[in-house]
């Protein structure tokens, strides 16, 4: 797979494309104290308020974007920089391993590790065990509601008191919905590279990004089943006014199927969750934007959490577009609605 990767020019691409956003190094916050540490040999990086506090505060996870491809503490440094101040509260940002070097699990298994080892440690930085979040933006979101997930029944970690998703990627079921027709070829998330990062994360490769992209990885029976979840009927319908073209069925491939039916696992594939697992979720918060290939996954499973009793809070940005939040205060530029988003999250956590 390596040798492919080198052939079609991929990792060249991909440790240029790491370069590029790796983010500049920050220098001391007066108001933060700030260490690298490792939890569960994962490498995080803690963010504390340096202000003393009469009592323990909140505490939030923090899992970056990038197409589980793209992405560090670096790049996401003033995003957790401004949670932590704005919102008085310990911020956690976890390196986890990324793709296509570490095919999934890998993600999951750092995310989840990590917050297992800060809910057993929440004393040492002062955090309130009720008030631990989880939180992630695009593939950090994905990451965020598979660990909520898991979590979720467990009664032998204090649970958590909320699940923060910023556009976030759930499903590689159907790459047809009205989103991704919409906003197929807007920045900075593309309907190609969508299934691409997907199957990096996977596989370690993109060899059938075709064949995902036009559905005929998934069997009907299997693809008729999750239809209750995954299906155009779901979304609001001011959603599907912009262009959306019914796509043909195309022909089911076996062959494709073997090579991508671990996009079934919720742990992949959040949105694919039973009931009873999607019932003993948190609160949440879900943040949408119109100019999104994934603004359907966030409404669909906003849908999902209200239709099991769990309490939504729902944010959309109407002139938002996939990735905007890492754009925050990015090389001195910075998109007023990114800022909206951001203090979106901020009220919410707040409110906790």
């Amino acid at each position: 797979q390596g040798r492919i990767l080198e052939k079609t020019g991929l990792c060249s691409q991909i440790t240029f494309g790491r370069y590029v956003r790796q983010g500049r190094k920050l220098g001391l916050d007066p108001k933060l104290f700030i260490q690298d540490l490792h939890f569960d040999e994962v490498p995080v990086r803690v963010y504390q308020p340096k202000a003393t506090s009469d009592e323990r505060r909140r505490g939030i996870l923090f899992f970056h974007g990038g197409g589980w491809v793209f992405g560090s503490l670096d790049t996401y440094e003033k995003v957790c920089r401004y949670l932590s101040r704005e919102s008085d509260s310990v911020v956690v940002s976890v390196q986890y391993r990324l793709a296509p070097e570490h095919k999934y699990p890998a993600a999951y298994e750092d995310c989840l590790n990590a917050t297992q080892h800060f809910l057993q440690h929440l004393e040492h930085y002062g955090v309130d065990p009720a008030r631990v979040t989880v939180c992630g933006d695009s593939a950090g979101g994905n990451l965020a509601a598979a660990v909520s997930q898991t979590l979720a029944g467990r009664s032998d970690f204090p649970k958590l008191r909320a699940q923060i998703l910023l556009y976030p990627g759930l499903q590689a079921l159907d790459f047809n919905l009205p989103s991704y027709h919409q906003n197929r070829g807007v920045p900075l998330l593309f309907r190609e590279r969508a299934a691409f990062f997907a199957l990096l994360y996977l596989n370690g490769d993109a060899l059938h990004m075709q064949e995902v992209l036009e559905g005929s990885h998934i069997p009907p029976d299997m693809r008729l089943k999750y239809t209750k979840w995954v299906s155009p009927d779901n979304i609001p319908e001011k959603f599907k006014v912009r262009g959306v073209r019914p796509l043909r069925p195309t022909d089911f491939i076996a062959e494709v199927y073997e090579t991508v039916k671990r996009f079934c696992e919720p742990n992949l594939c959040p949105l694919l969750a039973e009931d009873s697992v999607v019932q003993q979720l948190p609160e949440s918060f879900i943040l949408t934007c119109e100019y999104d290939v994934l603004r359907d996954d966030g409404l669909l499973y906003k849908k999902r959490l209200e239709d099991n009793g769990v309490r939504v809070t729902w944010y959309h940005l109407e002139d938002g577009f996939h990735g905007i939040i890492s754009l925050y205060d990015y090389c001195g530029f910075s998109f007023p609605s990114g800022k909206r988003g951001l203090d979106s999250v901020v009220n919410f956590l707040k409110s906790l």
